[in-house]
């Protein structure tokens, strides 16, 4: 692609670099220059033009834009994903669904290291998303680039984006109460609002005594597609109430704890192919914490292990919540 002034004269076909103002009206930048248009820029005493003009190979940008992101996303209908038409060498891609978004970041970083003036943004890997949420933007830079860099960036990039829709349709949170007078109102309902995020719908209020027997009975009892746990006191160890309770119905315990603060607290396993889910006590609050992370994904089908886990630390430091028993800097 050649960049720079010419003679109006030579303008035609050529892509305006800078939008001009005229005597009515305006020409805008990226527009393809015609004869009615070189008469326009005259009339202004205008005698040359700042210009793109394509050389052979090079490929405009609304359709390498649009090319990419067909790369990207082969098939948005299985992929969950919404591709929406070029403008200004612009392609954004939207949710069709509440979800996570899965990333695979090596193809994104590949591909945008072929080309300077090729590029695609996403939101982090393992974002929720709701219906209709931006999930990635593919920008051209330039009027036109190569044909052979963006074939090649097509290929490094080829099926990167998906969305992991929602598997887990019903929760039940069950409580416990190490006091007769602790309602578990207040868990229950920030609960609520966060499985609202994904269209996941809560089971009743349930508390139960702080004691493996009568937690271990509630977990046995559910028939949700999902077992979430908000314990009155604190899991400290492996072998706590609520990690012991989750074994005394039959089920198994994957990890516990996390370098994610708040949510250090948290263990996760499951029950006949459910997932289960102990809460940390900052769960209580709606702010963010590292529940959150692994509750979307688990509610999404998204298998994990104790190596993802271990793989939050960087950035797991996350805003205090001020309501917590214990702050980072008491």
């Amino acid at each position: 692609m050649k960049f720079g002034p010419v003679p109006l004269d030579q303008a035609q076909g050529a892509v305006l670099a800078h939008s001009v103002a005229l005597e009515r009206g305006r020409l805008r930048k990226g527009r393809v220059l015609c004869a009615e248009d070189l008469d326009a820029l005259r009339a202004t005493g205008m005698d040359e033009v700042i210009v793109a003009r394509l050389e052979p190979g090079d490929l405009g940008e609304d359709m390498a834009a649009a090319r990419l992101a067909k790369a990207l996303v082969p098939d948005p209908e299985r992929a969950g994903l919404r591709i929406g038409k070029a403008s200004t060498g612009r392609v954004n891609l939207h949710a069709e669904a509440p979800g996570v978004v899965e990333v695979l970041a090596p193809r994104i970083h590949a591909l945008n290291a072929l080309h300077p003036m090729i590029t695609v943004a996403t939101v982090p890997e393992w974002q929720r998303v709701a219906t209709g949420g931006m999930v990635a933007t593919v920008k051209i830079i330039s009027y036109a680039v190569p044909e052979a860099a963006l074939e090649a960036a097509c290929l490094a990039g080829q099926s990167a984006l998906r969305l992991r829709t929602v598997t887990c349709k019903t929760a039940q949170l069950i409580q416990t109460a190490v006091d007769t007078g602790e309602s578990g109102e207040k868990g229950h309902a920030v609960t609520g609002e966060r499985l609202d995020r994904l269209g996941v719908s809560l089971g009743p209020l349930q508390v139960v005594p702080h004691r493996v027997a009568p937690l271990a009975e509630a977990i046995s009892a559910t028939n949700a597609d999902a077992v979430l746990i908000l314990t009155g006191s604190a899991t400290s160890d492996l072998h706590d109430v609520a990690p012991e309770a989750v074994r005394a119905a039959g089920g198994t315990v994957t990890h516990f704890g996390m370098p994610v603060d708040p949510g250090n607290l948290l263990f996760f396993g499951a029950l006949q192919d459910r997932p289960v889910i102990g809460l940390p006590g900052c769960a209580r609050s709606p702010a963010l914490n590292g529940a959150d992370w692994v509750l979307e994904r688990l509610l999404c089908g998204v298998p994990m292990t104790s190596g993802d886990i271990a793989g939050m630390g960087v950035g797991g430091l996350l805003k205090e919540i001020p309501a917590r028993g214990r702050l980072r800097e008491a």
